[in-house]
Protein backbone atom coordinates (compact mmCIF):
# COMPACT_ATOMS: atom_id res chain seq x y z
CA UNK A 1 0.00 0.00 0.00
CA UNK A 2 1.52 3.28 -0.95
CA UNK A 3 1.83 6.29 2.03
CA UNK A 4 -1.46 8.11 1.07
CA UNK A 5 -3.43 5.83 -0.71
CA UNK A 6 -7.07 5.45 0.82
CA UNK A 7 -7.42 2.89 3.17
CA UNK A 8 -11.16 2.64 3.39
CA UNK A 9 -11.52 1.94 -0.58
CA UNK A 10 -8.25 0.14 -0.84
CA UNK A 11 -9.46 -3.49 0.70
CA UNK A 12 -6.33 -3.15 2.85
CA UNK A 13 -8.15 -3.46 5.98
CA UNK A 14 -9.93 -6.75 5.14
CA UNK A 15 -8.78 -9.69 7.09
CA UNK A 16 -7.62 -12.04 4.66
CA UNK A 17 -9.60 -15.14 3.53
CA UNK A 18 -7.53 -17.44 5.44
CA UNK A 19 -8.03 -15.74 9.00
CA UNK A 20 -9.38 -19.06 10.10
CA UNK A 21 -5.46 -19.36 11.45
CA UNK A 22 -6.18 -16.53 13.54
CA UNK A 23 -9.08 -17.42 15.59
CA UNK A 24 -9.27 -14.06 17.36
CA UNK A 25 -8.52 -11.94 14.35
CA UNK A 26 -9.28 -8.62 14.26
CA UNK A 27 -12.34 -7.99 11.69
CA UNK A 28 -11.71 -4.19 11.73
CA UNK A 29 -8.86 -2.33 10.81
CA UNK A 30 -6.61 -1.91 13.09
CA UNK A 31 -3.89 -0.24 11.24
CA UNK A 32 -4.58 3.11 9.90
CA UNK A 33 -1.98 5.04 8.03
CA UNK A 34 -1.67 8.52 8.96
CA UNK A 35 0.61 10.91 7.31
CA UNK A 36 2.18 7.64 5.81
CA UNK A 37 2.96 6.40 9.33
CA UNK A 38 1.63 2.81 10.25
CA UNK A 39 0.57 2.01 13.83
CA UNK A 40 1.49 -0.72 16.32
CA UNK A 41 -0.58 -3.16 17.24
CA UNK A 42 -2.51 -1.94 20.63
CA UNK A 43 -2.14 -3.84 23.83
CA UNK A 44 -5.30 -5.13 23.45
CA UNK A 45 -4.80 -6.78 19.94
CA UNK A 46 -1.61 -8.28 21.18
CA UNK A 47 -3.19 -10.18 23.55
CA UNK A 48 -5.63 -11.16 21.42
CA UNK A 49 -3.28 -11.72 17.80
CA UNK A 50 0.35 -13.17 19.52
CA UNK A 51 -1.30 -16.42 21.68
CA UNK A 52 -2.75 -17.83 18.31
CA UNK A 53 0.70 -16.93 16.42
CA UNK A 54 3.26 -18.48 19.55
CA UNK A 55 0.73 -21.80 19.06
CA UNK A 56 1.84 -21.84 15.78
CA UNK A 57 5.27 -21.84 16.37
CA UNK A 58 6.00 -18.02 15.88
CA UNK A 59 8.05 -16.23 18.53
CA UNK A 60 8.65 -12.95 19.87
CA UNK A 61 12.28 -11.16 18.90
CA UNK A 62 14.08 -10.13 22.02
CA UNK A 63 15.05 -6.45 22.20
CA UNK A 64 12.89 -5.48 19.46
CA UNK A 65 9.06 -5.56 18.27
CA UNK A 66 9.13 -8.27 15.91
CA UNK A 67 7.91 -12.04 15.33
CA UNK A 68 9.92 -14.82 13.64
CA UNK A 69 9.98 -18.45 13.03
CA UNK A 70 12.37 -21.10 10.96
CA UNK A 71 10.53 -23.01 8.25
CA UNK A 72 12.65 -26.46 7.61
CA UNK A 73 11.91 -27.87 3.96
CA UNK A 74 12.72 -30.93 1.77
CA UNK A 75 15.21 -29.66 0.69
CA UNK A 76 16.57 -26.31 -0.85
CA UNK A 77 14.47 -26.42 -4.08
CA UNK A 78 10.84 -26.37 -1.67
CA UNK A 79 12.59 -23.80 0.30
CA UNK A 80 12.97 -21.56 -2.29
CA UNK A 81 9.75 -22.00 -3.84
CA UNK A 82 8.39 -21.51 -0.54
CA UNK A 83 9.88 -18.11 -0.30
CA UNK A 84 9.25 -17.08 -4.28
CA UNK A 85 5.79 -17.78 -3.00
CA UNK A 86 5.74 -15.44 -0.06
CA UNK A 87 7.76 -12.83 -1.81
CA UNK A 88 4.83 -12.59 -4.28
CA UNK A 89 2.27 -12.14 -1.82
CA UNK A 90 4.49 -9.66 0.22
CA UNK A 91 4.75 -7.67 -3.25
CA UNK A 92 1.06 -7.78 -3.22
CA UNK A 93 0.50 -6.15 0.49
CA UNK A 94 3.34 -4.06 -0.47
CA UNK A 95 4.82 -5.35 2.88
CA UNK A 96 8.22 -7.38 2.73
CA UNK A 97 9.70 -9.76 5.35
CA UNK A 98 13.05 -10.02 6.12
CA UNK A 99 14.28 -13.33 5.82
CA UNK A 100 17.33 -16.08 5.71
CA UNK A 101 17.60 -19.03 3.81
CA UNK A 102 20.34 -21.80 4.17
CA UNK A 103 19.76 -24.81 2.19
CA UNK A 104 16.45 -26.09 3.34
CA UNK A 105 15.78 -23.90 5.91
CA UNK A 106 13.96 -20.30 6.09
CA UNK A 107 14.20 -17.96 8.84
CA UNK A 108 11.38 -14.87 8.62
CA UNK A 109 11.83 -12.00 10.70
CA UNK A 110 8.03 -9.91 10.64
CA UNK A 111 8.00 -6.15 11.79
CA UNK A 112 6.78 -3.01 10.06
CA UNK A 113 10.06 -0.33 9.75
CA UNK A 114 7.69 3.20 9.48
CA UNK A 115 7.06 2.84 13.66
CA UNK A 116 9.95 0.01 14.30
CA UNK A 117 7.33 -2.73 15.23
CA UNK A 118 4.06 -5.25 14.96
CA UNK A 119 0.99 -4.01 12.98
CA UNK A 120 -1.97 -6.31 11.64
CA UNK A 121 0.15 -6.48 8.01
CA UNK A 122 2.24 -8.21 9.67
CA UNK A 123 -0.04 -10.70 11.85
CA UNK A 124 -2.05 -10.99 8.31
CA UNK A 125 1.22 -12.19 6.26
CA UNK A 126 1.83 -14.45 9.14
CA UNK A 127 -1.18 -16.37 9.06
CA UNK A 128 -0.62 -16.33 4.83
CA UNK A 129 2.84 -17.19 5.65
CA UNK A 130 1.36 -20.30 7.87
CA UNK A 131 -0.82 -21.61 5.13
CA UNK A 132 1.21 -21.58 2.61
CA UNK A 133 4.02 -23.66 4.51
CA UNK A 134 1.10 -26.18 5.86
CA UNK A 135 0.27 -26.68 1.99
CA UNK A 136 3.46 -27.72 1.63
CA UNK A 137 3.76 -30.01 4.02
Amino acid sequence: MRPFQNVATSGWCRPPAHSHLLLGHIRTCAVLRMAGKAQRLSDEERNQLLPNLRTLGWNELEGRDAIFKQFHFKDFIWAFGFMMRVALQAQKLDHHPEWFNMYSKAHITLSTRECAGLVEQDINLASFIEQLAVSMT
